[in-house]
């Protein structure tokens, strides 16, 4: 077991589970009459996993994603909570789209978390009903993929979620100083001759978030930090004592800006993939703990967005279902097990409130994984494909989730 609040961390044990409650914790329990026993080599489980950042495109865009389909790719990998992007037709600014989410999910083995937009259909002009949407069931705030860029606007948001301690969620992206960009703006931009994204564009917004959040008292996560200044940023902003928290995706932890060399649009992100030295700052920042989690930034796209040239082909890449394959092939060598672990469940659950131990009497909330094997990548639960790590073999695998009273597993 991997808890590290369980008196049982770091032990072998058995878990009963008795109609999705967690009925006993122990060494070699015997349970004859179980309808169900899932053993295998290296077996390990923990809290259930937190996605906290993960674009269904349900409704508006379901030709590239569904709720249905998504949630089962969250499930393969290994996630049982996931939060759901704003940037759907019509967008998440009402409660009724709230709860046409949490309809869609409803009986599903994974629980699927709306987040509510910042600004009214994703405009960025004026505040949406967030103090409603909340009382309706959304997790946190953020204008998604569309970061806000009026300081103002932001200002505003950040005093109004104070009322109920919500929490802002940003992607670090000065759109005046992106567009336009392909790529990390370095010597592999001008060796292909594209145009480059500064790491400058994340660091003057992100600098920007942190004052207004230090003028306001309020609670900000920052997702898809990829930069090396960013890091440092955050952490500064810590030791501080600001209510702020980052994530970082698995595919910025594993690759540098030399994986475009082929102009292979799989890779387009935005924030985009940045330099070796950036993604070894972030490895430390997952090291000593100011990146607090990692997040899929699940971003499905049909076929004919990423099958054109690189510069017309759609952001965004579909790795939910191999999140913790790619950050643990990443990490494995730097950063302990337990923390890496911690990144994707006590860490997320516990900034938004989510969190659950694994304790006899409590609802089981569990991810089931293995690791130190060789395990091929598998078929893709997800509608879309635009997956560049589907063909790989890596050294860890999800095994399977226990939530909401069901076991899913992976074959």
């Amino acid at each position: 077991m991997i808890d590290a609040s369980s008196p049982h961390h770091l032990k072998t044990v058995d878990i009963f589970i008795d109609n999705g409650v967690i009925h006993s914790i122990g060494d070699k329990l015997d349970k004859p009459d179980a309808d169900q026993v899932i053993a295998a080599e290296g077996l390990q489980v923990s809290p259930g996993w937190t996605d906290i950042f993960a674009d269904y495109c349900e409704p508006g865009f379901e030709h590239k994603e569904t709720i249905a389909t998504g949630l089962k790719a969250a499930a393969a990998g290994g996630f049982t909570k996931v939060f759901a992007a704003p940037n759907t037709y019509p967008a998440v600014s009402t409660k009724s789209v709230v709860q046409y989410l949490i309809r869609q999910a409803e009986g599903k083995a994974v629980s699927l978390y709306p987040i509510g937009s910042v600004s009214a259909h994703l405009e960025g002009k004026a505040l949406a009903e967030m103090l409603d949407m909340q009382a309706h069931g959304a997790i946190a705030f953020s204008d998604g993929w569309k970061p806000v860029q009026n300081a103002n606007l932001m200002l505003k948001a950040l005093e109004y979620v104070k009322a109920f301690d919500g929490v802002l969620l940003q992607i670090p992206s000065d759109s005046s100083l992106s567009a336009g960009g392909l790529m990390h703006e370095g010597t592999e931009s001008t060796r292909l001759g594209m145009p480059g994204i500064p790491a400058l564009a994340e660091t003057i917004h992100l600098y920007r978030d942190i004052e207004l959040l230090r003028y306001t008292g309020s609670r900000l996560h920052v997702t898809g930090v990829s930069a090396a200044t960013s890091v440092a940023m955050i952490r500064q902003a810590k030791a501080e004592g600001l209510n702020i928290s980052c994530s970082v995706t698995p595919y910025h932890l594993a690759l540098n800006d030399t994986i475009l060399g082929n102009y292979d649009a799989a890779y387009k992100v935005n924030p985009p993939i940045r330099s070796e030295a950036d993604r070894l700052a972030l490895i430390e920042g997952i090291k000593d703990g100011t990146i607090d989690c990692i997040c899929s930034h699940h971003h499905p796209q049909d076929w004919d967005a990423k099958t054109k040239e690189f510069e017309y082909a759609a952001d965004g890449m579909n790795i939910q279902e191999h999140a913790f394959a790619i950050a643990f092939e990443a990490l494995k060598d730097h950063v302990p097990l337990e923390r890496i672990v911690a990144a994707f469940s006590s860490n997320p659950a516990g900034i938004f409130g989510l969190g659950k131990e694994i304790k006899a009497g409590a609802a089981a909330d569990l991810t089931l994984f293995a690791t130190g094997g060789h395990f091929p990548a598998g078929t893709l639960k997800s509608k879309s494909r635009n997956n560049p790590f589907s063909d790989k073999t890596f050294s860890s695998a999800v095994i399977g989730i226990v939530h909401n009273n069901q076991v899913i597993l992976n074959q």
